[in-house]
């Protein structure tokens, strides 16, 4: 090739990397590979034969001859066996339950903090990220001492009574007996993931035009109704993303579920370890994890193309 020639190609290659085009595109390399790479990998070992130590090759050639090989054993016994089932249900279960807590209590928190002095407002900021100063791992153990037998936590809601009602509703097996049980995992992945919660929904509140909230008082509207017709529509970005960044990884979560769950709450963060490092089984594992992306992917993607439409319909 001539220099002319490597010149121009030079040129060309500069003109295409852009300032614009190189921002735009950092986003979909990180998804490239930090997600997609890996799920792919994860894809080909779940319909891989495992042979000893390492997987059958997918793709072979022998005596020109060229075979692809893709065990698909694996998907049919998930879909069989119903104890993964149970275990996906679950999962979805007490992520949705999380879920709706985190934002039950995370809106009324994100509201004050948007609405707030904005002298106050970096203090309110710093509470929530406090606990991420210290260890996940020591704040989900710490969670045990406060529900164990003479913890003041249990203390607490036995002295309260509030433990009758636990028991009443089946989130505990039995009064005063706090710990292994949903409550104590739920309360845990609720305490974890709340400031995931707060602060989308913190930055969408902060930003809104509060011009609106008082034309909606000029006109008549009631507190309650400003809140319910302008306050949560405009804040339904901030709703998604909040609910999207708790619903996505305690469908995943093992840590909590292992330390607070007890051996009985089975989730598939736990089904997932097992069948890695207890039956060795990678494939099989693999499956499972493939199978959990696609039920959080799919429907996140659908709705997302929806409401992608819906939002130009209204332009």
């Amino acid at each position: 090739m001539s220099l002319a020639s490597l010149g121009s190609l030079g040129s060309r290659l500069r003109g295409w990397f852009t300032g614009r085009r190189v921002v735009i595109g950092i986003p979909y390399l990180w998804l490239l590979v930090f997600f997609l790479l890996p799920f792919l990998i994860l894809a080909k070992i779940s319909v891989s034969e495992m042979e000893t130590v390492q997987f059958k090759d997918l793709v072979t050639y022998r005596d020109g001859l060229l075979q692809l090989s893709i065990k698909l054993g694996n998907y049919v016994f998930i879909t069989q066996d119903e104890l993964y089932w149970r275990t996906y249900l679950a999962s979805l279960k007490y992520a949705a339950a999380t879920t709706l807590l985190c934002l039950g209590i995370g809106y009324p928190f994100a509201y004050f903090m948007a609405r707030a002095k904005a002298t106050v407002q970096p203090a309110l900021l710093m509470l929530v990220m406090l606990p991420f100063w210290t260890s996940f791992l020591l704040r989900v153990y710490s969670w045990k001492a406060l529900l164990s037998e003479h913890g003041w936590v249990a203390d607490l809601l036995i002295a309260t009574g509030a433990d009758q009602l636990l028991a009443a509703a089946g989130l505990i097996t039995a009064p005063g007996k706090l710990m292994n049980t949903p409550f104590s995992l739920v309360l845990g992945m609720v305490y974890t993931y709340l400031p995931f919660m707060v602060l989308p929904l913190y930055g969408n509140l902060a930003k809104m035009d509060l011009r609106l909230l008082e034309a909606a008082a000029d006109l008549g509207a009631t507190p309650w109704v400003t809140f319910w017709k302008i306050t949560v529509p405009l804040s339904k970005a901030g709703i998604i993303a909040g609910s999207m960044l708790v619903f996505i990884p305690c469908v995943g979560e093992f840590v909590i579920p292992e330390l607070l769950g007890g051996p009985e709450t089975m989730m598939i963060g736990r089904t997932m370890w097992d069948e890695f490092f207890s039956n060795n089984d990678w494939p099989m594992a693999s499956a499972v994890a493939v199978v959990m992306i696609l039920l959080i992917i799919v429907p996140l993607a659908i709705f997302n193309k929806y409401q992608a439409e819906a939002q130009e319909a209204q332009r």
